[in-house]
């Protein structure tokens, strides 16, 4: 969320190596706590942080598209992993308590930065417009639409132009109602229970 904010409110290209490090923070957060990976966690995070180290200093420094594409597919993956290490420890809860089901809400939204990332870089590599009419594709809008798009409010004052952009806001639409109708919804539905046996 604190990702979601500085985007919207500091203008400028650079702010973007901001987010980047803090989805690094939260997929170390998230593997800090995964059990299946705790014995390696320390090498793959150091692995990680020298990669986003060097993503970081391109994103500074050249400003050419594809570099820019080319990290936006990295946070991409920075996020992939965070949101199955979340999702994995939310599922590995015996008991549904409120820390399950604020875990569930911070995958939810890691899902809405990570089509944000792809449709970053997805904005980078084509030559044609992201969005109808030639509406300019900056992270703002960027992820305005990925999180409208997830949460399938569709207000229409931006749409996809064209293919890929259109396939990748359906699997934006089909993975945030999916994420929030079965395993959102099922653990809110065990804590109410939970809590009415009580």
């Amino acid at each position: 969320m604190i990702s979601f904010l500085l985007t919207a409110f500091l203008p400028g290209e650079h702010i973007r190596v901001v987010p980047l490090l803090l989805y690094l923070a939260a997929l170390a957060l998230a593997l800090r706590s995964a059990p299946l990976v705790r014995a390696h966690s320390h090498r793959l995070l150091w692995v990680l942080v020298a990669a986003t180290a060097v993503a970081a200093v391109l994103l500074v420094v050249v400003p050419a598209r594809v570099v820019h594409g080319v990290i936006s597919l990295w946070m991409a993956g920075i996020l992939a992993l965070a949101i199955v290490a979340v999702v994995r420890r939310v599922l590995s809860h015996r008991v549904v308590t409120l820390q399950t089901i604020l875990g569930a809400l911070s995958a939810y939204l890691l899902i809405g930065l990570f089509y944000a990332a792809l449709f970053s870089a997805l904005a980078q590599f084509q030559r044609t417009a992201l969005f109808a009419n030639g509406q300019p594709a900056d992270n703002n809008d960027i992820q305005y639409f990925s999180f409208i798009t997830m949460t399938t409010v569709g207000y229409g004052d931006f749409t996809a132009a064209g293919e890929p952009g259109r396939t990748l806001a359906v699997f934006a639409a089909l993975s945030g109602q999916i994420f929030l109708v079965t395993l959102v919804a099922r653990l809110v539905s065990t804590f109410g229970a939970a809590r009415r046996e009580q």
